[in-house]
């Protein structure tokens, strides 16, 4: 029997660890693309898809028909955006796990209580958590607004009906007319959403 020399089963494992590393690659590649990452900081499995905090804005003359989000809060209350006509309206998908839900948690209950006086409402969409969860994530950030229970989609349906929503979490913006004005996609910065905010406080009722 004819054995292969040394440097031949060599250059054979070399061959195959390239097979096997070019194969993980791909495999992790298509989990990435699977998982509807939209940034590198995006890791397969942790349960959320983390934006760059990246913005968008509306003109004026762009902005579609006017939205109105409806449903229950986790504590039972009734929600209905269309008694907000007249005032700027700030929408956040969230869950409690969320980390950059978290993170992102102490600026919109600042903006929640510095600008209620000024018309700005905020509103939470949460998908995935059960009352316990959501409310004990309420409790922790000393959440003054409530959050519509969505587990069954409706409320994220209407508003994907207007602005596509590509990750947890999404802030968007509604102007005094019900009109999505701007989304952001990822963690809002406190400053950023302030800017936004407001820009619509300036627009004419």
């Amino acid at each position: 029997m004819i054995r292969p020399s040394r440097a031949r089963q060599g250059r054979a494992r070399a061959t195959s660890g390239i097979v096997a590393l070019v194969s993980l690659g791909l495999v992790l590649t298509a989990c990435s693309q699977e998982s509807g990452a939209t940034s590198p900081d995006d890791v397969v499995g942790q349960g959320y898809v983390s934006g760059d905090g990246s913005v968008k804005t509306w003109d004026v003359s762009d902005r579609d028909e006017p939205v109105v989000l409806t449903g229950t809060d986790f504590e039972g209350g009734a929600v209905d955006t269309s008694q907000w006509l007249g005032d700027v309206v700030v929408v956040n998908t969230w869950y409690a796990s969320c980390a950059p839900c978290r993170a992102e948690a102490p600026d919109l209950v600042a903006l929640a209580n510095d600008r209620a006086a000024d018309g700005v409402h905020l509103l939470g969409i949460n998908s995935t958590d059960d009352a316990g969860a959501a409310l004990a994530f309420e409790r922790t950030f000393e959440v003054p607004y409530p959050s519509i229970e969505d587990t069954r989609g409706e409320a994220i349906a209407t508003l994907e009906g207007s602005v596509p929503l590509q990750a947890v979490p999404t802030t968007v913006v509604l102007d005094r007319e019900g009109r999505v004005a701007a989304r952001i996609i990822g963690r809002a910065e406190g400053s950023t959403l302030g800017a936004l905010v407001d820009d619509l406080l300036a627009e004419s009722a």
